[in-house]
């Protein structure tokens, strides 16, 4: 797979609608399945196997979209959409009595190439290949799904979606199977969707598990915590274990804490545990009693012989509570393996604070520390798990932690402020981490590398970075006052931001906030925007400059920002032709997965940024260029260039499915670009437009308009103005987003 199909999500499904005639089977599902092995779970009834047909295009949505690998598929046919990468293996396992098992393999094989093959099948399964000749009728229930598994894999998917894969299956099987979807999600690129109803299997294969109720994703929680909370089981799922269960219910513990004259149960043998419906049949007010016979028929199965997904660490986990409930409390992050005094120095002054606080350790040496979250689960959260962090390579191991620890921070509801300490490798650990916390979050990193650059660290969030002065070793007269002042500041911080929240009036309406991009060259425009509609929303103005739009994005992807005003999107020249402010390849994704209203122009797409005269590359002398000052030099973009832009603009916005409005200034898309000025080229600007024109996919909810004036003029200032006005008056809140 392509480093490009990589950096997008397996599965990104948004707002999807489903009904059955009056009946709302789904509403508004959100799910994202970034890669490796994704469970879902629910009830009988509750929209499982609706999603799964969705998703195949067996049924058509009313609503929303399901992209994969950033490609829309939404109302594609099944065959289609088979062909471009989906696996199915439906519930009932769907085969064909009348042919053999060779003939069903060979059917499916050949519908895309990849490392699945007949032979690798016959490998995978060998009683399969005892079976070649049984026809799909002549086969048992574990065969019948090995057969209906290795059908699917035979189409080399790119997303696999399995619909109750085990149920019926006798335990061994079901453990075949577990180990099975374990090895697809460490060591294959194929992305794994599991709907389930057994919950030891559905925790046991992945390491997050998506809970559906009602039509709807109520939550998505950690395996761990769902395992082993049985209140949370029935009151989510109606299941409760009845074997193997020693509970003593009158008693009540804290976990993780001994209860005096109570002694421990032993840990029971591993052997299969049954799990039980308590409504098989989604009941109604006239139901009756559900016979114990029916409950006993559709009991499932759990087997305990298989080896979870790490299951020391898991039990730790269990031990140590809940990982994102309880009440709001501090990170103190950092390797503990060599940083451990100095961390726990400064834990000790927060908890002094009263505040509550989480040492978490992302060491990559693989030692164990005493700490409120290992290692060790920190590098469950790494798409390709644990074994994908502690090798040889440390480099390697550095950046594969980086990438867990922003996953399972991004995963936490609970964090009132970050901070770390450590050199360049700490730093680098924890700082993609902190970018993914909402702007306001207190984050501090105590940094030997903090008297230079920092760009690369702090991007565009709100990290503060203080200089250690002495290298973080050991505490000594200097450390321990860096170190000391560092800890009070953040507790400072989150106290304060407790206590405005604690005295913020609630019954005082807070304007909406609306993010607006400015260039010198399009000040003027700004200006009158903001003028507008000062008095309705509060207006946010980000110069762009590449870390501007970045920082933008961040607040929409924190969910800040009601609605976006993308005047100028200069820094994609800069981008594509090298100049000094670029923005990053993912500039337009925050408005892409978020759906937050969107109002874009071409502002300042006329000039590429560079440094004094002397730093523009050779390939660009003999072009119009403009000095703006000694230090700024701007460069005139041309025809060939523009139509570059408006291609790479338009394919971001035919991926936004929120409200798109993006206007075309035709007389001029910046103050050097009008009639008289340095930069002015009908031209280019036509290219430009054109290309947007060519590549824009335009619906009822994604518009290009043209408009014949110039980017500064009042009559396009009007222009923005009623564009945006109704895009946020009548959307409705925006649904927190699943990913």
């Amino acid at each position: 797979m392509n480093d490009r199909s990589r950096s997008v999500p397996a599965l990104d499904v948004r707002g999807l609608d489903v009904y059955y005639g009056h009946s709302h089977a789904l509403q508004g599902v959100d799910l994202r399945l970034e890669s490796g092995v994704f469970s879902l779970v629910g009830r009988n009834g509750m929209g499982k196997t609706t999603l799964c047909k969705a998703i195949m295009g067996l049924l058509r949505p009313s609503g929303g979209s399901v992209r994969l690998r950033g490609e829309d598929i939404t109302g594609l046919n099944p065959a289609r959409i088979a062909r471009l990468g989906v696996g199915y293996v439906p519930q009932g396992r769907r085969l064909w009595r009348s042919l053999s098992v060779d003939e069903h393999l060979r059917l499916a094989a050949g519908l895309r190439r990849g490392a699945w093959t007949v032979d690798r099948v016959y490998e995978t399964f060998p009683r399969l290949a005892e079976r070649r000749n049984n026809g799909g009728g002549q086969l048992s229930g574990g065969e019948q799904q090995m057969l209906a598994i290795s059908r699917a894999l035979l189409t080399n998917p790119q997303l696999l979606i399995m619909d109750e894969p085990t149920e019926g299956l006798a335990p061994v099987i079901v453990t075949q199977v577990e180990e099975m979807l374990i090895r697809l999600g460490q060591d294959s690129d194929i992305a794994v969707l599991v709907i389930e109803q057994n919950i030891g299997v559905a925790t046991a294969v992945s390491p997050r598990v998506a809970i559906m109720v009602n039509g709807r994703i109520n939550r998505i929680i950690d395996s761990a915590r769902l395992a082993a909370d049985r209140e949370l089981q029935q009151r989510l799922l109606g299941v409760g274990q009845h074997a193997g269960d020693e509970t003593d219910l009158g008693t009540e513990q804290v976990r993780g804490e001994p209860v005096a004259g109570v002694v421990p149960p032993a840990t029971p043998k591993a052997g299969p545990v049954k799990i039980y419906l308590s409504n098989p049949v989604l009941p109604t007010r006239w139901s009756q009693p559900v016979p114990i016979a029916q409950i006993e028929a559709k009991a499932r199965t759990v087997s305990t012989s298989v080896t979870r997904l790490a299951e020391a660490t898991r039990s730790s986990r269990e031990r140590a509570g809940p990982i994102t409930s309880g009440p709001p409390a501090v990170i103190v992050v950092g390797t503990l393996d060599t940083k451990g005094d100095e961390l726990r120095f400064i834990r000790n002054i927060i908890a002094g604070h009263g505040l509550r606080t989480r040492l978490v350790d992302v060491s990559t040496s693989g030692k164990q520390g005493s700490c409120d979250v290992s290692a060790q689960e920190i590098a469950l959260n790494h798409p390709r798990g644990g074994s994908a962090v502690f090798g040889d390579d440390r480099g390697v191991s550095v950046t594969a932690m980086a990438e867990a620890f922003a996953r399972w921070l991004r995963w936490q509801d609970n964090v009132a402020g970050i901070i770390s300490a450590g050199g360049s490798g700490g730093t680098s650990l924890v700082a993609p981490g902190m970018r993914e916390l909402a702007v306001g979050v207190p984050k501090l990193i105590i940094s030997s590398v903090a008297s230079g650059d920092v760009g690369a660290y702090v991007g565009p969030a709100d990290i503060a970075m203080m200089y250690s002065v002495t290298d973080v070793q050991g505490l000594n007269s200097i450390s321990r006052a860096v170190l000391s002042n560092g800890a009070h500041a953040l507790a400072g911080m989150v106290m304060a931001r407790q206590q405005q929240a604690a005295t913020v009036d609630r019954a005082k309406p807070q304007m909406p906030a609306i993010g607006i991009t400015m260039f010198g060259v399009t000040t003027p425009a700004v200006q009158r925007i903001t003028a507008e509609l000062d008095d309705e929303y509060e207006c946010l103005v980000f110069h762009a400059t590449g870390v501007g739009g970045r920082a933008m994005e961040k607040l929409v992807g924190s969910g800040m920002l009601a609605g976006v005003i993308d005047l100028t999107t200069t820094e994609v020249c800069d981008l594509l032709m090298g100049g000094v402010f670029p923005a990053t390849e993912d500039r337009l994704g925050a408005i892409i997965r978020t759906r937050v209203p969107y109002v874009g122009s071409v502002g300042a797409l006329d000039m590429v940024n560079f440094g004094a005269p002397d730093t523009i590359p050779e390939r660009y002398r003999g072009r119009k260029f403009h000095v703006h000052n000694p230090q700024v030099t701007l460069m005139r973009t041309t025809p060939a260039e523009n139509t570059q832009m408006g291609r790479w603009i338009g394919e971001r916005l035919n991926r936004m499915d929120g409200p798109v409005r993006f206007f075309l200034p035709e007389k001029g898309v910046s103050a050097l670009d009008a009639q008289g000025q340095p930069f002015f080229d009908r031209d280019a600007d036509e290219a430009l437009f054109r290309s947007l024109e060519q590549t824009v996919r335009q619906t009822s909810n994604r518009r290009l308009i043209r408009v014949p004036h110039h980017i500064n003029d009042h009559e396009f200032v009007a222009t923005i103005v009623g564009a945006i006005r109704p895009m946020l008056g009548r959307l409705p809140a925006r649904r927190r987003q699943v990913r």
